[in-house]
């Protein structure tokens, strides 16, 4: 643990099985121990870090043949048969306030941050396609809240809310149009969303990977710090 760690971090250590047991449970499938996210929303699953055969057996029903498994940052590994599809390294930040609370930049659904909606969902996914800030699907938009920013009718930037464990709220999707970089805007979303997330007394965190240090730089201005390193990976079920 890093000093950016005070101790009330264990929901952390699982975050996509902590948010499919609580905020996220109507966003998802269990089987036993096992549990993903429904179609459409997310393709991140989880069974515990001591799961067996059977925990991945129920992984294995719950997905179907041939399908993608994101385990996200699962310590556990899955038998044979199980074809893995890609491993990244990165690093989970959580905020550490010590730069003081954020200020709300403008007011959402004001002249320049603003809330989206399923209407804005096509925007969403061309901007998340040019960009590549990581996994977004269709109904993405429905683990939390996601501001934007807009110039004229275009959306050229954008943040939002993910991953939901006890105390906690993920930032994610955080990305910029190559044309709208370099103006402040992923700072003025990442701000806004840590102010609303401190408002309902709970703590911002996110994950980057080990290779976007840019990013890494900007979340530390904005008061983030490294709690630890974690490996993402990806499986094609038997």
């Amino acid at each position: 643990m890093t000093s950016g760690d005070r101790g009330d971090t264990a929901a952390l250590e699982d975050p996509v099985g902590e948010s499919l047991r609580g905020r996220h449970a109507g966003l998802g499938r269990r089987l036993g121990r096992a549990a993903t996210y429904l179609p459409g929303v997310a393709t991140f699953s989880a069974v515990p870090a001591d799961a067996d055969a059977a925990d991945w057996a129920g992984l294995a029903r719950l997905l179907g043949r041939d399908a993608f498994a994101d385990m996200f940052s699962c310590q556990a590994s899955p038998p044979p048969g199980w074809e893995q599809v890609f491993v990244l390294e990165g690093r989970q930040m959580i905020w550490s306030g010590s730069g003081g609370r954020p200020d709300q930049p403008h007011a959402v659904n004001g002249t320049d941050v603003v809330e989206l909606g399923a209407a804005d969902v096509p925007q969403m996914l061309d901007l998340v396609a040019r960009t590549q800030p990581g996994p977004f699907w269709p109904r993405t938009l429905e683990l939390g809240t996601y501001l934007g920013i807009r110039d004229g009718d275009n959306l050229v930037a954008m943040a939002g809310e993910r991953l939901r464990p006890p105390g906690w709220t993920e930032i994610s999707a955080v990305c910029t149009a190559p044309e709208a970089r370099g103006r402040g805007h992923a700072a003025r979303l990442i701000s806004a969303l840590v102010a609303r997330i401190l408002d309902r007394n709970e703590r911002p965190f996110l994950h980057v990977a080990e290779t976007n240090t840019g990013a890494m730089a900007l979340y530390e201005r904005l008061g983030f710090a490294s709690r630890k390193h974690v490996t993402f990976r990806g499986f094609r079920t038997p």
